[in-house]
């Protein structure tokens, strides 16, 4: 179970649901990592859930800008001095009638799902590059499909699985390896919190919870 050992993990979202639990298992497989996620305290409750022994820092991150993000990965590189592993995990959901989505909720799911990743990519890149390392972004099965009321969500992780398509193809001379995942629904803080819009057809519920 030592198969990461050697290597530095950055995980955003770390504080919470999937990102928690990727870190978590990366530590275990003998990874250096960096947490990232906004929320302070759930990073500390992060740290303090890592195996004994290790060698982790944690950066609060605002993926939605990018200064913070390139700040996220300049704190590992000056504690490791190497990034080998990416993984962007951080995202908010919404489920709404298309025409009650504001313009702020609308450009919040962007900013989050969609611009946080490119953020981070561009800004770990070069690191990447150096240690022919991989990223995994996250998107969904509601990048695949669409689901009712998700339009937002759905757009902003079809979005990350085309972005990670052009990673893949334009740094595969680079030797870097991008890849996303698309889990389905997943119980963690995120969907404990989902709620449907008011006055949802049932009916056509069936589509994002088939």
């Amino acid at each position: 179970m030592e198969r990461f050992a050697g290597n530095v993990a950055l995980v955003t979202g770390a504080g919470s649901g999937i990102g928690r639990a990727t870190a978590l298992r990366l530590a275990n497989e003998g990874a250096r990592v960096a947490l990232a996620d906004i929320n302070e305290a759930s990073l500390a409750d992060t740290r303090e859930a890592l195996p004994p022994g290790c060698d982790a820092i944690t950066v609060v991150t605002d993926v939605s800008d990018s200064a913070s993000c390139s700040a996220a990965v300049d704190a590992c590189i000056e504690r490791f001095g190497q990034l080998d592993i990416l993984c962007n995990i951080a995202g908010i959901a919404l489920c709404q009638h298309l025409t009650d989505i504001s313009d702020e909720q609308w450009q919040r799911v962007m900013d989050i799902n969609l611009n946080g990743v490119f953020f981070m990519c561009r800004a770990a890149i070069p690191q990447l590059v150096a240690s022919k390392g991989c990223i995994i972004n996250m998107s969904s099965s509601a990048g695949l499909e669409g689901q009712v009321y998700n339009s937002a969500y759905c757009a902003s992780k079809a979005g990350v699985l085309m972005f990670t398509k052009s990673l893949a193809i334009e740094f595969s001379k680079q030797e870097v390896r991008v890849n996303a995942v698309c889990p389905g629904m997943v119980k963690t803080p995120l969907t404990d919190n989902f709620s449907m819009p008011e006055n949802a057809d049932m009916q056509l519920m069936g589509k994002l919870f088939p």
